[in-house]
């Protein structure tokens, strides 16, 4: 079976209209998880829910002794993080009244070997690119994604100039007692590159945007949050904006 070295990088930036940074980052080089979240409820301390979220994704995978042993288990180990987190969130919301109403996006994703897998809930993305095509790996839950689903429009560029929101969400982390989460898996090739990233990105710069700026990064992996954090300031930097990357490169058999 192929083995393969990942590598990481994130970074996160409070753009150039918000006072303060809802978004949250947590990557863990030596196990593997990326966890990506950005707040919602403003005044309802959407900070503190995404802090809160990549908290509890990385406290509960991480009660485990050993790693998941395999696909299947590490898929339900990140569902069960992403579940337990939307229960602390739920919880903290309803004990305290100044953090009623508040709730999170996530995506969070375990590589191991020769394989990633993720749980999504909201409209933070993963992408990968690979043999210069970049492919959006999540799906949102949002009002716009759900009208275009359902074939009202053709893409979410013409519902958003038809005057549907970009940002109303169908399912946010910590809203409810439960949350539907989404899960995916992926195999990894050598040269793939995900990105895990914010709407402060994705709102502020095309895909072909982000798909270009991949590609021509440097050789060093760590400049290239900066520079897609640039990239979404440029486009008006409205967000918050966060990123994470793992680049998968070729290791050595065992």
């Amino acid at each position: 079976m192929p083995q393969y070295r990942p590598e990481f990088a994130w970074g996160t930036d409070v753009g150039r209209s918000r006072e303060h940074n809802e978004d949250a980052v947590a990557v863990f080089p030596d196990t593997g998880l990326v966890v990506v979240a950005d707040g919602i409820g403003g005044a309802s301390a959407g900070d503190v829910a995404s802090r809160l979220a990549i908290q509890a994704v990385g406290e509960h995978f991480f009660t485990r002794d050993t790693p998941p042993r395999d696909k299947e288990e590490a898929l339900l180990s990140v569902e069960a993080a992403v579940s337990a987190a939307n229960q602390v969130i739920w919880e903290s919301s309803s004990r305290t009244p100044r953090y009623a109403g508040m709730g999170t996006t996530v995506v969070a994703g375990y590589v191991s070997a020769d394989w990633l897998v993720f749980a999504h809930v909201g409209d933070s993305r993963l992408y990968r690119l690979r043999g210069g095509e970049l492919v959006q790996l999540t799906r949102d839950h949002s009002l716009i994604q759900e009208v275009v689903d359902q074939g009202f429009f053709a893409t979410m560029e013409e519902a958003h100039r038809n005057g549907i929101n970009r940002n109303v969400l169908t399912r946010a982390l910590g809203t409810g007692k439960s949350v539907k989460i989404t899960t995916g898996e992926d195999t990894l090739r050598a040269g793939d590159l995900y990105l895990f990233c914010t709407d402060g990105l994705t709102g502020m710069v095309t895909d072909e945007g982000i798909r270009r700026k991949l590609l021509d990064a440097e050789e060093r992996l760590d400049r290239l949050p900066g520079d897609l954090i640039d990239l979404a300031c440029e486009g008006g930097g409205l967000d918050n904006i966060t990123v994470a990357l793992i680049r998968v490169s070729k290791g050595n058999a065992d």
